[in-house]
């Protein structure tokens, strides 16, 4: 598996994938792999079709998840061994369905539920500048410039880097944190002496989120992605330009932060009808002074 794995990053370094992609698909090939307790290079159609089933009715993956899976595994039977192996998977159409969001207070009550210091400002960072997981675990204590009151999001999704806003009671308490706990190489590193100088996995993200939504006893929001919808949505509520939010976000597409428009149940209630844009009584004046029509 060793000589394959490395045959796959190469292969992969050549395409330009990013490192997250690339983590995923050897994630995905090192999953069915340990599965079966085989090499995956010597596995069938139907033992793979197997696995991607176990996943989907005993794992619980949901379809993106299972996607995710399978996109790996054709990059490795595409590209990697010499078996050409088609995947036969579909994803299901999802709908339209909108994000859930937090109130400005249910976020706070998350927020301060941890004890720990750095779950605390974890989950502070993530609202405050509306990041990814994998943005947060990323960072190091260079992309806070207080000078200018900005985080920078180096390879973020897609590769691309960008800026997003800096708290001022996030900075005040990120002074804290650094003196008190004193990072070095990733602002929020891992606690295990196995992952020393490394930074957190997206699963210790997600736990510190869960713990403390359950600590707060908010029923909803399930994800550690909530704190980023929510930020979103609280920033268009205060009247914040959507172009300015989608470079934020760091969305390509417009499109995918207009979701947000329709999450916000404030902004879309101050819409008033066109029925209500009617002045009745200057419309029966304008009736009543019409003259005769020749």
């Amino acid at each position: 598996m060793t000589e394959l794995r490395q045959k796959m990053i190469k292969a992969m370094e050549l395409r330009n994938l990013s490192k997250e992609t690339q983590r995923g698909y050897l994630m995905a090939v090192k999953g069915l792999s340990q599965y079966y307790h085989q090499s995956p290079d010597k596995l069938t159609k139907e033992m793979i079709e197997d696995y991607l089933l176990y996943l989907k009715n005993e794992k619980r993956y949901t379809p993106g998840s299972c996607a995710a899976v399978v996109s790996g595994l054709r990059f490795f039977y595409n590209n990697i061994t010499d078996k050409q192996i088609t995947i036969d998977y579909s994803v299901p159409d999802k709908g339209c369905k909108l994000p859930t969001v937090l109130s400005q207070k249910e976020v706070w009550n998350i927020v301060c539920a941890p004890k720990n210091l750095k779950h605390r400002l974890i989950l502070m960072t993530t609202y405050s500048a509306g990041l990814r997981a994998r943005e947060v675990a990323a960072l190091k204590p260079e992309n806070i410039e207080s000078n200018k009151m900005l985080i920078k999001v180096a390879n973020g999704k897609g590769g691309r880097d960008r800026y997003t806003m800096l708290s001022k009671k996030l900075l005040k308490e990120l002074r804290h944190y650094y003196k008190t706990c004193q990072p070095k190489t990733y602002l929020f590193p891992s606690s295990y002496k196995h992952r020393k100088g490394r930074p957190l996995t997206y699963a210790s993200i997600r736990m510190v989120y869960e713990k403390a939504r359950k600590k707060a006893d908010i029923k909803k929001g399930d994800g550690i992605h909530t704190l980023r919808h929510s930020f979103a949505t609280h920033l268009l509520e205060a009247g914040y330009d959507i172009r300015k939010i989608q470079v934020l976000m760091g969305h390509r597409r417009l499109s995918t932060t207009m979701i947000y428009l329709h999450v916000s149940r404030e902004t879309l209630s101050k819409i008033p009808s066109p029925l209500d844009l009617i002045d009745i009584k200057q419309k029966e004046k304008e009736d009543n002074t019409d003259g005769p029509n020749y």
